[in-house]
């Protein structure tokens, strides 16, 4: 008889439906108290998730819940059902933790979505061994399989074992990295800049401590980095420099605050506002809608124009030409008066419009004018102060010249 029909012969037992209600009664519960606790958490909650049973909480308390029944019933009659579900809600659980830490560290990785699913249809494989009877025989052929590196020889099941417990690690570490950012970084550091540098540092410090914690739980001697570490300090001073420099150039730029996110800037004529600074590059949103990535390095070593970094407000400019014969008085009051009227144009520093040169058309003013929220648009407010200069003209009667040009007619020459 195989494992299979083993276990629908125990399913068959008399005590099967008193089974049945207390795993109902067991998931119940469990419902229950989440919907109580996690009906005001938020949506990016690890424990409560977005539909309060997708959490982490629902599947722990239903595995601790099934498991003291288990418990309970054992002495008095045959468990089954209770033991088969003991499986299924451990994998349940592991699957909403690695999900719901991804979907909080990583909301957008389409790499995080792809290891999630991965890690699925492994913790589901393991449910079903374990459920048949068939996990300790597929371990022991596991341990049967060894690979060499070096000297010395891993066992498959060492190796995945090792994967797991390491996963399990690094997936921990990334969880406190987020609620330390979520609860304690967003109250105590108030600008964004400063937010970011802080939580990728402690992000990167949780792993590495996580990672040797791992290595050292699974057996793998860590004076054995020493030669990896002297490997990559000659990779990054040959090969990786570039690389090495972009990251420690993000640093910097987070420390030091000369750049930070909502800033508007100009690199190489490209001018937009700064959506995100990663530890490689910066990410640099124009208005047309358009996007740079600027390595770090640039930022620091070339010339950057910060154009928001002690004052937000840009000064614009726009030329008129006016008729000779024209009152420069009234040309000017004119297109002062045009821009105040306009709304972004702000009041204080005071638009000023001058006479610039003697055009050969006509006299030609250049108006100028300030602005605090270069985010919003530059052409558009231009625009709009040309409208106003124009309708102003127009009502004041001054002349707007077209281009003269003299035109010499020469015909055919006449003999004397």
């Amino acid at each position: 008889m195989t494992e299979i029909d083993k276990l629908l012969r125990d399913l068959g037992h008399p005590g099967l439906p008193s089974e049945i209600a207390v795993l109902l009664a067991c998931l119940l519960a469990a419902f229950g108290i989440c919907w109580l606790i996690g009906r005001r958490q938020p949506p990016e909650s690890v424990w409560f998730g977005r539909a309060i049973v997708d959490g982490l909480l629902f599947p722990l308390l239903a595995l601790s819940f099934t498991y003291s029944a288990t418990l309970a019933l054992a002495p008095s009659q045959k468990v089954v059902l209770l033991k088969v579900a003991l499986p299924v809600l451990i994998s349940l659980a592991g699957i909403r933790f690695l999900a719901r830490v991804f979907t909080v560290v990583f909301p957008d990785s389409a790499m995080a979505r792809l290891v999630e699913r991965l890690f699925s249809w492994m913790a589901w494989i393991a449910a079903v061994l374990w459920i048949i009877g068939l996990l300790p025989a597929v371990m022991d052929e596991m341990d049967t399989i060894h690979f060499a590196f070096g000297k010395a020889h891993v066992s498959l099941l060492a190796l995945v074992q090792g994967v797991l417990s390491s996963g399990a690690v690094m997936v921990l570490a990334l969880w406190i990295s987020a609620v330390l950012e979520r609860k304690v970084l967003r109250d105590a550091v108030h600008d964004v800049s400063l937010r970011k540098v802080a939580a990728s540092a402690i992000r990167a410090m949780l792993l590495l401590v996580g990672l040797l914690f791992a290595l050292s739980a699974v057996g793998v001697d860590l004076t054995a980095l020493s030669v990896l570490g002297g490997a990559l300090g000659v990779g990054l001073g040959f090969g990786l420099q570039k690389l090495a420099a972009n990251y420690i150039s993000g640093f910097v730029i987070l420390f030091e605050r000369s750049l930070r996110i909502g800033d508007t800037v100009r690199v190489d004529s490209f001018e937009g506002v700064i959506v995100d600074i990663k530890t490689r590059y910066t990410l640099i949103r124009s208005l047309t809608g358009r996007e740079s990535i600027v390595p770090n390095e640039k930022l620091i070593t070339e010339r950057i124009e910060n154009l928001s970094l002690a004052d937000p407000r840009i000064l614009l400019a726009t030329d008129v030409a006016v008729g000779y014969d024209s009152d420069v008085d009234r040309v000017q009051k004119v297109l002062v008066d045009a821009a105040l009227a306009t709304d972004r144009v702000l009041a204080d520093p005071e638009p000023a419009a001058r006479l610039a040169k003697f055009g050969a058309d006509g006299l030609e003013f250049t108006l100028q004018f300030w602005i605090s929220d270069p985010n919003n648009g530059q052409l558009n407010v231009r625009s709009d102060v040309n409208l106003r200069i124009l309708e102003g003209l127009r009502e004041a009667g001054i002349e707007i010249p077209f281009a003269q040009r003299v035109v010499h007619v020469r015909g055919p020459e006449v003999p004397l």
